[in-house]
């Protein structure tokens, strides 16, 4: 095999064509994580009522630690909160829980990982020291594969006479959302 730039683009594309597509679609899973996070699906939904706590100073770790012992909840505690509205939130590892705490009425939400898209959208954050080898590696093989890619089209359909000014359009759009839109 002759050490080309089209030889090279295309066994890169080749060996790396599993990781592009599962970054490709965790990533675009990833981009509406505000209205669904792909990593975790409900598989059950419970209503609860609880005693009315005796105010918003009432909730604090004490509280949260008893009610996660009488409801039976064993999982790791992440965070709680009151907010504007008189609604207690506290998230679990797999659990989330919101009460009204002026009712004391609310929900218990278990999840779970959502086969295949969950364990994809890991490799967006996985931290294991040969995880990150390999995705250096991926980083330079993209990097090589879009530089390879300038140059396997020649004539008037060449990165010089054509491909330049796409090029720059797409580094001004990501430009423009980082600058200006954030």
């Amino acid at each position: 095999m002759k050490l080309t730039a089209r030889n090279t683009h295309r066994d890169l594309a080749y060996f790396f064509l599993g990781l592009i597509i599962a970054f490709s679609v965790s990533g675009i899973f990833l981009n509406h994580r505000q209205s669904w996070h792909p990593r975790r699906y409900i598989y059950s939904s419970q209503p609860i009522t609880i005693p009315v706590p005796a105010g918003k100073e009432a909730i604090d770790d004490q509280f949260i630690a008893d009610f996660t012992r009488s409801q039976n909840i064993e999982d790791n505690l992440r965070r709680f909160a009151v907010d504007d509205k008189n609604k207690l939130k506290i998230s679990y590892t797999s659990n989330d829980v919101e009460i009204d705490i002026t009712t004391g009425q609310g929900k218990i939400e278990s999840y779970h990982t959502t086969p295949l898209l969950g364990q994809m959208t890991q490799l967006h954050q996985d931290t294991s020291k040969w995880w990150i080898y390999y995705s250096d590696a991926f980083g330079i093989a993209m990097f090589v594969i879009a530089c390879t890619g300038m140059f396997i089209e020649k004539g008037a359909k060449s990165f010089r006479s054509r491909g330049w000014w796409l090029a720059s359009l797409g580094i001004i759009f990501p430009l423009i959302f980082l600058f200006l839109l954030s």
